[in-house]
């Protein structure tokens, strides 16, 4: 899992050549917390196909502006730099994978 920045956006997330599914996140987030493994265990199992990266909003707060992100976690698809997918809120494991290997 790759921890990205407001000032590695760009490179990390937005030039990546797969697909990155970015999770916009606070330490004091409880549903934050409890997709956690979820995202670490679909980062192992897809890892070839999708990357999966964490934005700390409270440390990178331009990043989530720009996206419109005003609910966590807000987690986003992005395919070729452009958001292919949003989804905001915990999800159940099953519902997460589901929706990432139908976005990717």
């Amino acid at each position: 899992m790759k921890h990205v920045s407001d000032s590695s956006f760009e490179e990390d997330v937005l030039k990546s050549s797969s697909p990155v599914l970015v999770d916009f996140w606070a330490e004091w987030c409880g549903p934050c917390r409890q997709i956690a493994p979820a995202l670490e265990e679909l980062d192992q199992s897809m890892g070839d196909k999708v990357t999966v990266a964490k934005i700390n909003i409270d440390e990178n707060p331009n990043t989530p502006n720009k996206y419109g992100v005003r609910g966590i976690p807000t987690l986003m698809v992005f395919k070729d730099g452009q958001v292919a997918a949003t989804k905001i809120g915990a999800l159940p494991r099953s519902k997460l994978i589901e929706w990432v290997e139908s976005v990717v």
